[in-house]
């Protein structure tokens, strides 16, 4: 039996413009908002661990 497909949902008009002015207002203002320090601080321990790390 097959089924039905479904239209994706697109935005028009005021809705859209607010969606654009959204996503290029958080682009700018929430570049590099994610704090990668204890990750990586981690990485390189595993890193050390197994000799594979090299510091600089």
């Amino acid at each position: 039996m097959a089924i039905e497909i479904k239209p994706i949902p697109v935005l028009r008009g005021k809705a859209a413009e607010r969606f654009v002015e959204e996503a290029d207002r958080n682009a700018r203002e929430r570049r590099g908002s994610i704090d990668f320090t204890k990750p990586a601080e981690k990485m390189r321990a595993i890193l050390k661990r197994s000799k594979l790390y090299k510091e600089e």
